[in-house]
């Protein structure tokens, strides 16, 4: 059945009660990791990196970037992780989860748009305080890696 649970226990809450009473300075410490990435993969072949509307304001939950067509995913992953940097891939498609497989019908193929991009989206390394060499170190290999790929 399709539904959610939003227990928590206290330790959780306890830690986000807390969190949120600096949620301005996580979310400036997060967007400032996100524009240093933005600065180094912006023109990078082989990739978009993620695009943020003027006078908008993202809280940063992750750092994605979306991979060229015809780039192997699956091999930029493990050439990433040869070289001491964990990334994976973002989300599968929801129609392809299997509740809504099951429930629905849905299967491979019926909404290729939504799967081309789920089959090229990467996560990148995120946390508030990311360095700006280690910020430097993935966005250089990974550009290697793609170039290569």
């Amino acid at each position: 059945m399709l539904g959610y649970n939003y227990r928590l226990n206290e330790m959780s809450c306890a830690m986000g009660i807390e969190q949120i009473k600096r949620i301005k300075q996580i979310i400036k410490k997060r967007t400032k990791v996100a524009e240093l990435y933005n600065r180094k993969l912006k023109d990078a072949d082989g990739l978009e990196a993620p695009y943020v509307k003027e006078g908008n304001e993202l809280s940063w939950f992750v750092y994605v970037v979306k991979l060229s067509k015809g780039i192997n995913r699956n091999k930029v992953i493990s050439e990433m992780e040869k070289r001491g940097i964990q990334c994976s891939n973002y989300f599968q498609s929801i129609h392809l989860q299997p509740f809504y497989q099951k429930m629905f019908g849905y299967k491979k193929g019926d909404f290729p748009v939504s799967e081309d991009v789920s089959n090229r989206t990467l996560s990148l390394p995120f946390y508030n305080d990311l360095s700006q060499e280690q910020i430097d170190f993935v966005a250089r290999n990974l550009k290697e890696i793609i170039k290569n790929a």
